[in-house]
């Protein structure tokens, strides 16, 4: 005889479940281009913009675009098992580190931390220690901008001029992070925060050391407590003097919760699994940065760089990430790939242009393509690329 209180379980456990399923109006949630076809695609995107190896800097992008234009690049490499971008990456990489103390060029803590993520990337296709020691160098620096258990009690940082609130809005402001390392800056981002807490929890599993785990887990409590809408997706900053919200709502804050989420679910499923997949359906599903058709619309102007021409890339990459540490979840990573696929077909289809022998991609994904080589579009197209080659 079954017990009414193992099936009362089993309903609740139903109603808690998540809908992955692929909404109807979403436009050409899968492609026909081939693996290989894909991987030469994204490797002819690398080849359009030009490296100076000495600073890391990219062609036509600011510092911190730089950094993700990198990235793309190694997890290309990673996810495909090749050396074949090996030098380029790791020599732009080291002449970043070698250029700016921890990355850090303007002072911003975020800058550096891109940085330091694409190093650890670096790492992880490459096995150079060198480029691990960068991203731990970098971390380092930028925890002694975290908002901790003791900061929270004293209220008082030593970097900084103003009294910090260990507590906004009914929630704890632990492991919230500091945008700017100047003793003035009052804002606690959750671009900064969510890329501290993916540098930590790829660095925990790198090196075995749980303090990277804690604190990375700690920050993400911010995010999920502290600076969260109704739907679970990241606002954009807390002021940790007087606890205002900005509350702007971008891909790529969402992008760095999800992937330090998907990090963390894998050595802590209990804790962090249910998170991970609910911010995934937030997030794909009537997010307020796309359309009915599912194409993703920030960041949509050529005309000129501007730092949301790249966040869209960042969500993507995220993304594949956790397809990639879920496997056996075919729900989810059917809906994953159905929305790179969205983006990919938009991209190819509606956001591309042929000129001088190389595929132009604009930063407006729902088209029309650049009428010349835009390259914070060439940006915002290379993680769908590299996540459209391994998820098909």
């Amino acid at each position: 005889m079954i017990s009414t209180t193992w099936v009362a379980l089993a309903l609740a456990g139903l109603a808690a479940a998540q809908d992955f399923s692929i909404p109807s109006g979403w436009s050409n949630p899968s492609t026909s281009t081939s693996e290989g076809d894909l991987a030469t695609d994204a490797q002819n995107l690398i080849g359009t913009l030009s490296i100076d190896s000495s600073n890391g800097g990219v062609q036509g992008l600011g510092y911190w675009q730089s950094a993700n234009w990198l990235t793309g690049i190694a997890n290309l490499d990673h996810f495909k098992s090749q050396t074949t971008n090996q030098q380029a990456v790791t020599d732009a990489l080291n002449g970043a580190f070698s250029s700016y103390a921890n990355y850090d060029q303007y002072g911003y803590n975020d800058d550096a931390l891109w940085w330091g993520t694409a190093a650890y990337y670096g790492y992880r296709a490459y096995g150079d220690q060198n480029l691990l020691n960068n991203a731990i160098a970098t971390w380092k620096n930028v925890n002694n901008y975290v908002i901790t258990d003791a900061v929270a009690s004293s209220g008082s940082l030593s970097s900084k001029s103003f009294s910090i609130e260990g507590s906004c809005n009914g929630q704890s402001m632990v492991g919230g992070v500091f945008w700017r390392p100047t003793s003035d800056d009052q804002s606690v981002n959750s671009v900064t925060t969510g890329l501290f807490a993916t540098l930590g929890a790829y660095l925990g599993e790198a090196t075995g050391d749980s303090s990277y785990t804690t604190a990375a887990a700690a920050s993400a409590n911010w995010i999920k407590n502290a600076n969260t809408n109704s739907a679970g997706l990241p606002l954009d900053t807390i002021n940790g003097n007087n606890c205002q919200v900005t509350n702007w709502v971008f891909t790529y804050n969402t992008g760095k919760y999800i992937e330090a989420l998907a990090v963390l679910a894998s050595g802590d499923s209990n804790t962090w699994q249910s998170t991970l997949e609910n911010t995934i359906v937030a997030a794909t599903k009537n997010a307020p940065w796309q359309g009915d058709n599912g194409i993703i619309t920030e960041g949509s102007s050529d005309s000129t760089d501007n730092d949301s021409a790249g966040f869209k890339s960042v969500l993507i990459r995220a993304l594949h990430e956790a397809w990639a540490r879920n496997s056996g979840n075919g729900d989810l990573t059917g809906l994953v790939k159905a929305y790179t696929d969205v983006q990919w077909n938009a991209l190819e289809s509606l956001a591309s242009t042929q000129g001088n022998g190389q595929t132009w991609f604009s930063t407006n994904w729902p088209g029309p393509g650049p009428s010349a080589l835009v390259p914070w579009g060439q940006l915002a197209a290379i993680d769908v690329l590299v996540s459209a080659t391994n998820e098909n």
